[in-house]
């Protein structure tokens, strides 16, 4: 089993060698190979390669028969400078699932947006850091042994009791850079995640009044609110859950989880794949199964 590993974003420091030497130690032990881009550490300040270059070899895991997942590792502001030389007619006839978080929300939601596809949102450094026992035995039991709790995550309703759809989104400021571009992915009847490590109530006020005024809260079905890091450390008033209420309206159901985001305790979450969450507190992934006959599951 092979795994493509990218930086589609930001490049790696130098700092990170140590973490990405366990990752790949990690994977190995487990029975997967990781396959590195040649653009994994930064050459000029956050630039590992010209957007193009970071692009190709996207595309070129996706070609390669022998590659069964391709995961992000990066994060930070210059992932959607590889969108226009995506492969998405290549992207859309393999198998294969694309895994990231943060400022990979563009690449997911472009994904979703131009093939259908699924992806999962999720940082695979997770498996390195400090969570990293729980986060191993989830991911590799979902990965390899064909269980579900990488993406059984724990939630509370703020608004209503029940919702339904396609979930799309992300990272808030992530996902607000495709807004007027080919890369939008289409909110009508969908289940919108926000999430973020950065920002205070005023970056907040205006990215959810950014989504309300280009009509989301119309169009969608339902909020899943992850984490927000900054916000929740600092303790802000008000908090984001009464924000989305007072731009979203009371008729959108809400729910809050605390295991979604940018914790290194975070849970996976598929973008383009449907869900059901009720106020039982249970989530069913709708054709999770049928989806494991690809290679989301390695």
């Amino acid at each position: 089993m092979r795994a493509g590993i990218v930086c589609c974003s930001n490049g790696q420091s130098q700092k990170q060698e140590k973490i990405i030497t366990a990752l790949e130690q990690v994977l190995l032990k487990a029975g997967i190979v990781p396959v590195f881009s040649p653009f994994i550490y930064e050459r000029r300040p956050a630039f590992s390669a010209e957007g193009k270059a970071r692009a190709e070899c996207v595309n070129e895991f996706y070609a390669d028969h022998r590659i069964s997942a391709v995961f992000d590792i990066s994060g930070g502001d210059i992932a959607n400078e590889i969108l226009p030389f995506l492969d998405y007619e290549l992207i859309a006839g393999s198998d294969k699932s694309f895994w990231g978080y943060s400022d990979l929300t563009t690449v997911i939601n472009a994904i979703y947006a131009k093939t259908g596809k699924v992806s999962v949102l999720y940082q695979i450094k997770n498996l390195v850091y400090q969570d990293s026992e729980r986060q191993q035995a989830d991911f590799f039991g979902t990965v390899l042994g064909g269980k579900e709790d990488l993406f059984r995550f724990g939630f509370r309703f703020i608004q209503k009791k029940s919702m339904k759809g396609i979930v799309v989104g992300g990272n808030i400021r992530c996902l607000l850079k495709l807004a007027g571009t080919p890369y939008w992915p289409d909110m009508r009847e969908k289940i919108l995640l926000l999430e973020s490590r950065s920002g205070m109530v005023p970056q907040m006020v205006t990215y959810l009044n950014q989504l309300k005024q280009i009509g989301v809260f119309e169009q969608i079905r339902g909020i899943i609110l992850g984490t927000f890091t900054e916000m929740e450390r600092e303790e802000c008033t008000p908090a984001m859950t009464e924000l989305v209420k007072h731009y979203a309206g009371e008729t959108l159901p809400i729910v809050k989880t605390d295991e979604i985001g940018h914790g290194v305790d975070s849970k996976a979450i598929l973008i383009g794949r449907e869900i059901t969450l009720s106020c039982e507190g249970t989530e069913q992934l709708h054709g999770l199964g049928k989806y494991r006959k690809t290679k989301l599951f390695l």
